[in-house]
């Protein structure tokens, strides 16, 4: 549902003021490729935290508790 109003977002953008529109279609791609690494610095920090949880929670689980 989020792809097709971003789409129908562009193609009202595209309609109003083309030069725009084709302007976001060049650069959506460049911009994605810039955020990259953002995202994959954010999948490891939440790794990271996922971990120091377990590790921190470990002697609860090992005495008994379920929470």
């Amino acid at each position: 549902m989020k792809l097709l109003l971003l789409f129908l977002c562009w193609c009202l953008l595209l309609a109003l003021c083309w030069p725009l529109g084709l302007l976001a279609v060049v650069l959506f791609p460049v911009v994605w490729l810039a955020l990259l690494p953002f995202r994959v610095v954010g999948i490891t920090v939440s790794a990271i935290l996922a971990l120091l949880k377990a590790l921190l929670f470990l002697p609860a689980r090992l005495l008994g508790y379920r929470g």
